[in-house]
């Protein structure tokens, strides 16, 4: 089983099994689930998993934040279950008000095709600053073939919509593309701007037709899903593959020019508007708020509120021009200024690996890690960032620079602020500085106000003996035994980033001398991998305990591991569990080096090592503090 098998096994466990997931999608690093009951999901757990970065409950959504990543988690974990399969994704809406149903429908409707537009959306500025410095004629066979798809995204944006919609709703996907077809039919397209009559009923056709709209085809998909469903219960079922159809056709596709595609453009003109309007009134303000608190949205999944704004905005009814994304720029580089300060201030390995890291993936956009993993563990350094977003959102909103396409808010949105056709850059270069000013200023105000290194909290904390300054009485502290005997190094040495960063918990790791491992605690076998190559262990006084032999050993698939407990099996301290060998695994290339590490550490004050070099199992190696 890959590692991503594993991962999506897990969670999918963890989250109430697939019986308590209504749907899931995923966006550029989280898995998103529509949860029957949150409460049964394992949450302490989730947070926990190595292969987890964090857990976020908002906006009706229960989101596993993975990395990366997770598109190839998400396929595995589809293929695990039957939430691929249209018979299993009837989802009973997201829980709570109305805004979280909402933000839930917006989520799950465009996540699904946000790394093709985004993609599409880098491609099309950079089209426009190729036209723009005289790379490219806007007549070559170069442009016009690349431009074909890198347009063609938005122009017929009404089918995709159309599809994940009728995903969500329930409905017949393909039903619901062929009602978008129409909508952005090249002959109804030739007729914008004109009126029609059905049957004597006026058909008004907006002056640039429904081609890139958002809000007319969600609501006819809405609409469709009830009348589908109507006539799947009067037809019989012998007769449902034509003529349920053939009905909704007829239903729908009058319906959806008469009434509702124009009551969606109002909706969209109304929706769009509005925003102007207040940006209108002072884009200082406006770019100093979104600026300022855009990351505090993505965290609790609000900016989907704020996605068809923009799309609104660049549709042809909207101008095609956006002022919302260049002010939100600097609130996701001004992330990876506070975490390039948090790399060059901090004295703790792992932190200065984690934090690197995450300022560069932060310049093409995925702030998670930075957010999660850096900042807002360490508070300070967040707090930095957002005053840096703040400041620069308000300077790039002042200047007046707006966005021509749709894509991920990163460095590779720059092109997009160059209007098609038009050889002005100022946009461009105001928004430049803008980031420039919060990254330096993220960056200074990192320094400036400091944080608590790990470090140097962990320094404060032990004295020589390594136990703490304070005297701790023996009913405080737990022992543990080592369960390998070997050379010992700290996790930060690890050559895994999920152990090294610490986010699994803490403990150490150990370089083995032998291939022998033996129960460090007296409690129960919690878990135990069926390839053998890693233990749970719950002790009598609630610690757990993770036992990891090797750094991806799971891909042996058990050769070279024989396991001598299974799941459930109380344990003494010092009982034989697992026997490993340990030349054969590093003669298959991997490494031996095992993680012991308490996953629950926050529900303890401390876990502190004896400052040992090497031990023989059975020693005393680890001190839990309560």
């Amino acid at each position: 089983m890959s590692k991503n098998q594993e991962t999506a096994k897990r969670v999918l466990t963890l989250v109430g099994g697939e019986g308590n997931v209504n749907s899931v999608v995923h966006c550029a690093t989280r898995l998103r689930f529509n949860l029957k009951d949150e409460s049964a999901a394992e949450t302490e757990k989730l947070k926990n998993d190595p292969d987890v970065i964090q857990v976020v409950q908002s906006g009706g959504q229960y989101q596993v934040v993975i990395g990366s990543h997770v598109s190839d988690v998400y396929k595995e974990l589809l293929a695990q279950s039957g939430l691929g399969n249209e018979s299993n994704e009837k989802s009973e809406g997201a829980k709570g008000n109305i805004f979280n149903q909402l933000i839930d429908i917006i989520s799950s409707i465009f996540t699904p095709f946000l790394g093709a537009m985004a993609g599409a959306g880098v491609l099309k500025g950079f089209l426009t600053l190729a036209l723009t410095m005289g790379w490219l004629a806007a007549d070559s066979g170069v442009y016009l073939v690349l431009f074909a798809v890198a347009d063609g995204i938005f122009t017929y944006l009404p089918i995709l919509l159309a599809f994940t919609a009728a995903k969500k709703f329930n409905t017949n996907q393909f039903l619901a593309v062929c009602l978008a077809m129409a909508l952005v039919h090249p002959s109804i397209n030739a007729l914008a701007g004109t009126e029609l009559s059905f049957f004597g009923i006026p058909v008004i056709l907006g002056a640039s037709g429904y081609t890139s709209s958002v809000i007319p085809i969600i609501l006819a998909v809405f609409v469709m899903q009830y009348v589908e469903r109507f006539f799947k219960k009067v037809v019989p079922n012998a007769l449902q593959i034509i003529v349920v159809p053939l009905a909704v056709f007829l239903v729908m596709t009058p319906l959806t020019f008469i009434l509702i595609g124009p009551i969606g453009t109002v909706a969209g003109n109304l929706l769009g508007g509005a925003y102007n309007s207040i940006y209108g009134l002072s884009p200082l303000l406006a770019g100093a708020v979104m600026g300022g608190l855009w990351q505090v949205f993505v965290m609790f999944g609000m900016h989907w509120g704020f996605v068809p704004i923009m799309m609104l905005n660049l549709s042809e009814a909207g101008g095609g021009i956006d002022s919302m994304m260049p002010m939100l720029l600097p609130a996701v580089m001004a992330q990876g200024g506070a975490a390039l300060a948090v790399f060059l201030k901090s004295k703790d390995v792992k932190m200065k690996g984690l934090s690197l890291s995450a300022a560069l993936t932060s310049i093409f956009g995925i702030t998670e890690p930075a957010v999660y993993g850096v900042t807002l563990p360490l508070k300070k350094p967040f707090i930095a960032a957002c005053i840096g977003g703040a400041v620069g959102g308000a300077f790039v909103a002042f200047s007046g620079a707006k966005n021509y396409v749709f894509g991920l808010v990163s460095v590779f949105s720059l092109p997009g602020f160059i209007a098609p056709g038009s050889n002005d850059t100022s946009g461009v270069v105001s928004a430049a500085i803008g980031t420039g000013i919060a990254i330096i200023l993220a960056f200074v105000l990192t320094f400036v106000l400091g944080f608590d290194d790990p470090v140097q909290a962990e320094a404060a904390e032990k004295t020589d003996d390594g136990i703490g300054d304070a005297a701790i009485s023996g009913e405080q502290k737990i022992v543990l035994a080592s369960p390998i005997s070997g050379d010992i190094l700290p996790l930060s040495e690890v050559k895994d980033d999920v152990f090294a960063s610490g986010a699994m918990g803490k403990g150490l790791a150990i370089r083995p001398n032998d291939g022998s491992v033996y129960a460090p605690v007296d409690g129960e076998i919690t878990t135990i991998f069926p390839t053998g190559h890693a233990i749970g262990i719950t002790s009598k006084d609630g610690i757990e305990l993770l036992i990891h032999i090797g750094m991806d050993t799971v891909e042996l698939n058990g050769e070279g591991f024989e396991t001598f407990v299974k799941t459930g099996d109380k344990i003494t301290k010092g009982d034989l569990l697992v026997k490993f060998d340990a030349v054969l695994i590093t003669e298959k290339g991997y490494s031996v080096e095992t993680p012991i590490v308490v996953t629950n550490s926050n529900d303890f004050l401390d876990v502190l090592d004896l400052s040992q070099e090497n031990v023989l199992h059975g020693e005393d190696f680890l001190v839990v503090i309560k």
